[in-house]
């Protein structure tokens, strides 16, 4: 009798793990470049919208640092809530600072300039967040790997926050609409809070970093989430 063999073999199982760790640790490098740039062009060039978009840049650098000190440890789920709230925090801080700063440059406290670097910035991540998205979802369905395909989605996230950014700078740069700019903060701020709300719920507890750690890429396809995830990752291998 013919026996099936479901999944990847144990050797091609070992590359696609290593395959994920190498889009986890590309997709990290680049947000801490991001970030570095997006911060000194926002803070050049008096604009929210990038300052915001760097600070995200941020959250999600620590997002993975906070979950990968939660999966170094020899009990990671003790250590789930603690990360779950840092990375809340984060991003509730997040979302205050740009919104004061967004209203601020409404109410006519100040004025964003025309910022070349940040407009190359977007529109570079615009292009290169989906690539990286792209990759590491394929990779993480074919090991069955849903916090693999998790982080995908929060990468392509990240895409959609570039498309905003580079939409606020462009209408400021080109037309002179100096309200696109904070308009565009404050997108990013609403998506913060909204990310900040997971976190807090433990929605977003299907992590990036987990990839990182050989142990957290199980044998079956099974989540990788800890106790009381409601991610829709899940829920699916979509």
């Amino acid at each position: 009798m013919t026996t099936l063999t479901l999944g990847p073999s144990p050797a091609r199982r070992s590359l696609l793990a290593r395959r994920i760790r190498w889009f986890v640790a590309a997709t990290i490098t680049y947000n801490v470049v991001e970030a570095v740039v997006a911060l000194a062009a926002g803070t050049r060039a008096s604009s929210s919208a990038l300052i915001g978009f760097g600070l995200d840049s941020v959250i999600e650098v620590a997002s993975a640092a906070a979950v990968a000190w939660q999966f170094a440890g020899r009990d990671p789920e003790a250590r789930e809530q603690t990360a779950l709230r840092v990375i809340a925090f984060s991003f509730f801080g997040l979302a205050a600072f740009v919104t004061v700063d967004a209203v601020r440059s409404l109410v006519g406290g100040g004025s964003t300039e025309h910022s070349t670097v940040g407009l190359v910035l977007a529109a570079v991540s615009l292009a290169v967040m989906p690539l990286l998205s792209y990759g590491q979802r394929r990779t993480g369905r074919e090991l069955g790997s849903r916090s693999a395909v998790a982080d995908s989605k929060q990468t392509l996230l990240c895409t959609y926050l570039s498309a905003v950014l580079l939409v606020g700078l462009a209408l400021n740069s080109l037309l002179g609409w100096s309200w696109a700019d904070p308009v565009a903060a404050l997108v990013i701020a609403a998506v913060a809070v909204r990310e900040g709300r997971e976190a807090w719920r433990g929605d977003s507890c299907c992590s990036p970093a987990s990839a990182l750690h050989p142990a957290a890429v199980p044998e079956e396809p099974a989540c990788a989430c800890g106790p009381g995830c409601a991610d829709a990752c899940c829920a699916s291998g979509r």
